[in-house]
């Protein structure tokens, strides 16, 4: 069970989607800058925006192909869309909207089915209240409702959960991944593909993750296996890498960070590394001395963060002012400590990163 994109679509004179991936079932996530094309993309499986050329299928049902003069109509694909702005229609309730035309061919039982997903998403008491009663968020609630009601072979959430508070965007956000576990594979949540620019959201809900840029995939695999290796410098910082420098060669496994002035070990082959990228939260103290992957700490600022600490800081060692770029370290308040005169980098924790403009 899959969602297959083969598709190009010249936009302008300077940017062009292409894609080509296939998805494994459950929920995909893409990840991405704005305007990198994650909306267009969406678009163009729903029928909404028609690519130059290309092929898009939904467990083997094709739904656009150039070659074959295919382009089934939005209403023909199947396809539950989630708009940015809702799209709800005005001049309906909430409940003759979650029953119009998208959320059609349930026979009898549809007020029913819809009474159940009002209850769910915590819309009860609104029935008869038409959008422009209802708050953001609420309205929100109501496209989400709406969608998922009509039971759609793939379901695209374009930033699904970008209008609402933390508090109920965790609620919702628990709701929905209930949602994707629960179905399974005979039910409304085969397929799924959500974009968000929000590294967090893509990570708890999806359990495969694409990260896009300038209309491409760069990046894609297990969510955490992307997390873990980015690969990309794009990738890295998309995926919340706060730390990121130009890196040389010195030796079969070993790099120099040129902004940070610091010879650093990898675990693996540093081969075609351009860049090295280590994650705020990965540093150690280094309480006992390594022999390797320190760094001297000059503090620079600090903030102080509901649950964390940040700080940054340079290289106390830097030999020139170019090797003294700022550093972030977060660490948990709940540590109480004091601040270490060193930091260890682990091997094991740093990013090999490429750039290919570098």
């Amino acid at each position: 069970m899959s969602v297959t994109v083969r598709i190009r679509k010249k936009l302008s004179r300077a940017f062009s989607l292409e894609l080509d991936f296939e998805t494994s079932g459950g929920c995909l996530g893409i990840l991405g800058r704005s305007g990198s094309g994650k909306s267009m993309t969406l678009k163009c499986l729903a029928g909404i925006e028609t690519p130059d050329e290309g092929h898009i299928a939904v467990e083997g049902r094709t739904l656009f192909d150039s070659a074959k003069r295919v382009n089934l109509r939005p209403q023909e694909r199947r396809v539950g869309y989630l708009f940015q702005n809702y799209a709800l229609f005005p001049n309906m309730t909430v409940m003759e909207n979650i029953l119009s035309p998208p959320a059609a061919g349930r026979g009898g039982n549809g007020r029913r089915e819809a009474a159940l997903w009002i209850e769910r998403f915590g819309l009860s008491g609104m029935e008869d209240r038409y959008p422009r009663q209802l708050s953001g968020g609420q309205q929100q609630r109501a496209a989400l409702a709406r969608m998922l009601a009509s039971s759609p072979d793939a379901a695209l959430f374009d930033e699904p959960f970008s209008a609402l508070d933390s508090a109920l965007r965790e609620y919702m956000e628990l709701q929905l991944q209930e949602l994707l576990d629960t179905e399974g594979p005979d039910g409304a949540f085969r397929n799924a593909i959500l974009v968000t620019h929000n590294r967090d959201e893509a990570y708890r809900l999806c359990p495969e993750l694409a990260v896009m840029s300038g209309g491409r995939i760069i990046v894609k695999g297990g969510s955490r296996e992307v997390f873990g290796n980015p690969r990309f410098v794009e990738a890295a910082r998309l995926t919340g890498c706060k730390n990121v420098s130009p890196a040389r060669q010195i030796s079969e496994n070993e790099v120099f960070a040129l902004d940070w002035g610091l010879s650093l070990r990898l675990a693996g082959s540093a081969e075609g590394v351009t860049h090295i990228g280590i994650r705020a939260h990965d540093f150690v103290p280094a309480d006992t001395p390594r022999g390797f992957n320190e760094v001297r700490v000059a503090v620079s600022k600090r903030s102080s963060e509901p649950f964390e600490e940040a700080v940054l800081f340079t290289n106390a060692d830097a030999a020139c002012e170019t090797e003294r770029k700022e550093i972030w370290w977060k660490y948990s308040k709940y540590l109480k400590r004091s601040l270490p005169e060193k930091l260890f980098l682990p091997s094991e924790a740093l990013l090999p990163l490429t750039d290919p403009r570098a």
